[in-house]
C-alpha cells in the first residue's frame, strides 16, 4: 500500500510539473486581448474628438496633457513582465473585469458629453453643463473610467502598473480641480450646487 501511494505522488508531481501553472495558458491571450481594446479605444477617442467644440483656452496645459499621455505608454512598457509580473488567474479575472467596466464608463460619460469633450483642462466655446448619466454619480467619471481601466490592466499584467494609477490619480485629481475653477465661474449658481451633490472620482467617497 505505501509503494501505491508513493506512485501517485509522483504522477502527480510529473502532472503539476508537465501542466505548469494552473490557467497559465489563458493569460497571455487575456494581455493580448486588452492590448488590442485599449488600441481600438483610442482609435474611438482620436474620431470622436473630430466633432467636439473649438477650445478657446488650453495653452501649456494642453501640451503638458499630451506629453502625460507619452509618458503612460513609456511607463506601462517598461514596466512589463518583471517580478511583479501577475500569474495569478483569479487577479486576471478581476483586472479584466475591472478593465471592461472601466472602459465602459468612460465611453458611456464620453457619448453624454458630445460636442462639450475636451482634453484636461480645456475650455469650450459655448461650454454646456452636463449633469446627466454618469454625471449623475461623480463629477469626472471619464478620469474615473480610465483609473479604473488601467489599474485592471495592472492585474493583468503587471502590478507595477499601479504606480501609474497612482501618478494619473493626483494628476487627474488637479486637472479636475482646475476645470472645476473654471466651470464655477463659467455656471456660478448650477455649478457649486451640482458639486454640492455629487464627488469628483469616487461616489460617496472622494
Amino acid at each position: 500500500m505505501p509503494a501505491a501511494g508513493t506512485g501517485h505522488t509522483v504522477i502527480d508531481i510529473r502532472l503539476a510539473t508537465a501542466g505548469g501553472e494552473p490557467g497559465e495558458g489563458i493569460m497571455h491571450p487575456l494581455e493580448i486581448a486588452i492590448g488590442w481594446a485599449w488600441i481600438a479605444f483610442w482609435i474611438y477617442w482620436l474620431a470622436s474628438a473630430a466633432g467636439s467644440k473649438q477650445s478657446v483656452r488650453g495653452g501649456w496645459r494642453t501640451r503638458l496633457t499630451g506629453v502625460s499621455a507619452v509618458g503612460v505608454f513609456v511607463i506601462a512598457g517598461v514596466l512589463r513582465g518583471g517580478s511583479l509580473a501577475v500569474h495569478s488567474v483569479i487577479l486576471a479575472v478581476i483586472g479584466a473585469v475591472l478593465f471592461a467596466c472601466g472602459i465602459a464608463l468612460a465611453v458611456w460619460a464620453r457619448l453624454h458629453l458630445g460636442r462639450n469633450w475636451g482634453m484636461p483642462m480645456t475650455q469650450r466655446a459655448e461650454p454646456e453643463l452636463i449633469t446627466s448619466g454618469p454625471y449623475r454619480f461623480v463629477r469626472h467619471p471619464i478620469y474615473t473610467g480610465l483609473l479604473t481601466a488601467i489599474a485592471g490592466t495592472a492585474l493583468v499584467d503587471n502590478l507595477l502598473g499601479l504606480i501609474v494609477v497612482a501618478v494619473l490619480t493626483a494628476y487627474f485629481y488637479y486637472s479636475g480641480t482646475v476645470e472645476e475653477r473654471n466651470l464655477t465661474a463659467t455656471f456660478p449658481t448650477a455649478y457649486p450646487a451640482y458639486k454640492s451633490r455629487t464627488k469628483m472620482l469616487i461616489p460617496f467617497l472622494l
